[in-house]
């Protein structure tokens, strides 16, 4: 294995991406996706490309992927690395890059990382797959933001040709 894409995903858009991204890379062999919660089994040092995929939920990036970033930056400096979030917020055109998107700004400032490349792409709102509590927080996250709103169907902002342009991106790292 040389390269690796970690993910953090809260309903499995991220995962979804990451494996997208892996097709695209077309070296299915040499890459391996492993969830956050497991990658402690992985050694890092012999890692020669690492991505970092996480999502948001409820205006944050799971806390996990920013202390990993901190705990692991002396390993990531000396990689090609890459990170990419996922956010519903990334749904609106002027928040839909890495320069404009207030969580990936928030995220690369608190853990002073620089990765080689950067993106962002919009999430999914699955209202039918929801709890009750998190529908409804999310239907009034929604409509306050002018988001859809309707709970009895799922919308999906992912721009997927953006995702395989990242990844062919990814490919000349």
């Amino acid at each position: 294995m040389e390269d690796l894409i970690i993910y953090s995903s809260t309903d499995g858009q991220t995962k979804r991406i990451c494996e997208t991204i892996k097709d695209h890379l077309a070296l299915n062999d040499r890459i391996k996706i492993v969830s956050l919660d497991k990658i402690n089994k992985v050694n890092l040092e012999k890692i020669k490309k690492i991505i970092i995929g996480a999502s948001i939920r409820y205006g944050r990036h799971n806390r996990k992927v920013q202390d990993f970033v901190i705990k692991n930056k002396h390993i990531l400096i000396t990689k090609k690395t890459a990170f990419f979030s996922v956010n519903v917020v990334a749904r609106k055109e002027e928040k839909s890059t890495p320069e404009t998107n207030p969580y990936v700004k928030k995220f690369l400032a608190k853990t002073k990382w620089k990765p080689d490349k950067v993106a962002v792409f919009g999430g999914k709102v699955d209202y039918p797959n929801y709890n009750f509590i998190n529908k409804n927080v999310i239907r009034f996250i929604m409509m306050i933001t002018n988001g859809p709103t309707n709970t009895d169907n799922s919308y999906e902002f992912t721009n997927w040709e953006m995702v395989k342009k990242f990844a062919l991106e990814l490919k000349a790292l």
